[in-house]
C-alpha cells in the first residue's frame, strides 16, 4: 500500500521507530540508549520485560521519561530529560559509567546516526564545517555493546542516509547489527544489509528509491508493526 501523502505525521514516524526498537529486548538486558529519538525507547518497553536502562551520565535504573510535573532536577538522563528512576537503581560517576560501557557489560544500545552505510559503518557524531558538542559516550558504547542498534528516520531533508560508503567520519567500522527506520528494518549481516521488515506504508520501490546501498529482501519479509 503506498503513502498516503501527510499520514505519517513527525510524531508518528518517531513512534513507529521507538515501539519497533522496544520489541529488540529480553528479560535482563540492560541497554543504553542515546540523546534524542532512542530516549523514547523506554516508554515502549513493557515494565514485565524487565530491561534495565543505563544512561551514560551514571544512572543504572532509568525509568520513562518524567510526563507529570514538579520532576526531580537531579534525575536527568545523558539528553538531559528529566526521567523516573526504577526501584532499586544506582548513581554513579562518569568512570564507572564508562567502565560499565567499555567493559562489555551493555547488552545493546540504541541510537540514531548521520549516515549508516552497507558494512554496519556507522557515522553519528559531525558533519564537517558545523558546530557540533562532540562524539560524547558513543564510540565506547557501540563497540562496547553486544548489540548495535541504530534508529532513525530513512531519510533527513531529503538526504539519503543509509548509503553504500559513510562519507561522514565514522564512529565505528562494522559495528552496526540492526537499522530501524520509519519505512523498514534491515540486518547488517557479513553478505549486506538484509530488509526484513517493511512498513505496509511504502512500496519495495520506495525503499530502493530512497536507500543508496545495496541490500537483499528475506525470504520470510514481514510487515512492521505500526
Amino acid at each position: 500500500m503506498p503513502l498516503i501523502q501527510g499520514e505519517l505525521t513527525k510524531e508518528k514516524i518517531r513512534e513507529i521507530i521507538a515501539k519497533r526498537a522496544a520489541k529488540e529486548f529480553k528479560k535482563g538486558d540492560v541497554v543504553t540508549l542515546g540523546i534524542g529519538l532512542p530516549t523514547e525507547v523506554a516508554n515502549y518497553v513493557d515494565d514485565s520485560v524487565g530491561v534495565i536502562f543505563q544512561s551514560e551520565n551514571g544512572l543504572l535504573g532509568a525509568g520513562r521519561l518524567h510526563q507529570g510535573e514538579s520532576p526531580d532536577p537531579r534525575i536527568i538522563n545523558a539528553g538531559g530529560a528529566f526521567v523516573e528512576p526504577i526501584r532499586g537503581c544506582c548513581f554513579y560517576d562518569t568512570q564507572m559509567a564508562f567502565t560499565i560501557m567499555r567493559g562489555g557489560h551493555i547488552d545493546a544500545t540504541v541510537l540514531g546516526s548521520l549516515q549508516v552505510d552497507e558494512e554496519g559503518n556507522l557515522a553519528s557524531w559531525m558533519i564537517p564545517n558545523k558546530l557540533v558538542p562532540g562524539m560524547g559516550g558513543s564510540m565506547d558504547l557501540v563497540v562496547g555493546s553486544k548489540k548495535v542498534i541504530v534508529v532513525m528516520e530513512h531519510l533527513s531533508k531529503n538526504q539519503i542516509k543509509i548509503v553504500k560508503k559513510c562519507s561522514l567520519p565514522l564512529t565505528a567500522s562494522a559495528e552496526v547489527d540492526l537499522i530501524i527506520t520509519e519505512r523498514c528494518v534491515f540486518e547488517v549481516t557479513k553478505d549486506g544489509l538484509l530488509m526484513t521488515e517493511i512498513n505496509p506504508f511504502f512500496t519495495l520501490e520506495d525503499i530502493k528509491n530512497s536507500t543508496e546501498a545495496d541490500f537483499k529482501i528475506s525470504e520470510n519479509l514481514k510487515n512492521m508493526d505500526i
